[in-house]
């Protein structure tokens, strides 16, 4: 792959509603899964979710958008996301609006968030709501399409958890083909009804904070998030102080084994990880660590493990930082993308929080502490969706 930079980020996460929050709270260690103060839910008392800690109308208020109609929470997170990344990259209005700006999304949960106006609205009980034309999955990005006059190529990716790193790896083919100059990447997901009592009827919810890669492991927390990059081709970045890191490569493909579960030979997460150390031009050993997928489950953490320990002479330092934040879905890859870029820009790894006794099947365990004044180059970072869909993304030091 020619070489494509990230020249900018933003993010909104349950530990920070800015990039320097969240990096401040990742070298603290800081977790932002707890008791939910905002969210509704008759499992908000019983599980501990990853929620951002501002409501609908603080976010409204903050956004300017207090007479607007029919923004949901998803939208809003997203919104405020794409403002910081773009604001990080230094774009002008111009730029934005420009058909050579390419702008990929992703969501899960999209507008239908507010469930029980969803219902309603469904079944023609009473006055429709304001957000009855708000339930599309992509309504969020044609909002921000909307807000910023934005005319260039839009799409908006579910392919569940690996959502938007694969909107990141679509962004960087768009540019490798010329179709674009600029692609703003990434996705946005928050807490909904609808999306936990899913996950609940899957019996894959902890009913604790989340200890990915533990033994005693029990399950994932949800987390809502927002996140964008903005990807440029370096040869078009006038001011190299901007790059953060060189999208260097990634791997996607389907093992099309089970709808919710990776198979036990791990050959679909293996394959990704393979696919984008392909592409990157690098071997498994050039690999400095990984953010792992991790969700705390038993089926994801023992497989992704055994993946590393098929592809990896030595296994690298691990982590993951959903132990941080939870698991947020759609936005969980792009997230994490921001996340591995930080990790390679201050030199250091953000732990897997709360693991006490590491999985004893294999003889390497997950970073267990903050490790500040590492030498790393290369990042890789894994997205595992349902339905099989896998996706590796690896990020460079740019030298």
């Amino acid at each position: 792959m020619g070489e494509i930079v990230v020249t900018g980020m933003g993010a909104i996460t349950s530990i920070g509603l800015t990039i320097a929050e969240n990096l401040r709270s990742l070298q603290q260690e800081n977790s932002g899964i707890k008791k939910a103060k905002h969210f509704k839910s008759r499992y908000a008392e019983s599980l501990f979710f990853g929620e951002i800690d501002q409501n609908d109308e603080a976010l409204l208020s903050e956004l300017g958008l207090e007479q607007g109609q029919g923004y949901t929470r998803t939208t809003l997170i997203a919104i405020k996301a794409f403002r910081e990344a773009i604001a990080h990259a230094q774009l002008s209005p111009e730029e934005i609006a420009s058909g050579r700006t390419a702008f990929i999304s992703s969501s899960t949960v999209g507008g239908m968030c507010y469930t029980d106006d969803l219902y309603n609205d469904a079944n023609l009980r009473g006055v429709p709501s304001e957000y009855i034309k708000s339930y599309e999955g992509s309504d969020h990005a044609l909002r921000i399409v909307r807000l910023h006059n934005m005319k260039g190529i839009t799409d908006v990716i579910n392919t569940a958890c690996s959502s938007s790193a694969n909107a990141i790896a679509l962004g960087a083919r768009l540019l490798e083909t010329g179709k674009a100059d600029r692609v703003i990447a990434g996705g946005s997901d928050c807490l909904a009804k609808f999306t936990v009592n899913g996950f609940n009827s899957l019996r894959i919810l902890s009913e604790e904070p989340c200890k990915p890669f533990d033994t005693n492991r029990e399950g994932l927390s949800l987390g809502e998030a927002a996140a964008y990059i903005v990807l440029e081709r370096r040869e078009d970045v006038k001011d190299l102080r901007k790059i953060q890191a060189i999208f260097a490569g990634f791997g996607i493909c389907n093992d099309a084994f089970h709808p919710s579960a990776t198979s036990n030979d791990a050959r679909g997460p293996r394959m990704a990880m393979e696919l984008a150390l392909k592409r990157a031009a690098l071997k498994p050993s050039d690999i400095g660590y990984i953010n792992a997928h991790g969700t705390g489950t038993p089926n994801n953490d023992i497989t992704e493990s055994y993946a590393f320990s098929k592809l990896f002479d030595k296994v690298p330092p691990f982590s993951s930082t959903k132990s941080y934040v939870g698991h947020t879905l759609a936005a969980a890859g792009a997230i994490e993308a921001i996340y591995s870029i930080l990790t390679i820009r201050n030199q250091e790894i953000y732990p897997s929080l709360r693991v006490q006794e590491p999985i004893a099947d294999f003889p390497f365990k997950p970073v267990l502490h903050y490790t500040p004044e590492t030498e790393i180059k290369h990042v890789l970072s894994n997205s595992f969706g349902f339905g099989g869909n896998c996706t590796s993304l690896i990020f460079s030091a740019c030298i």
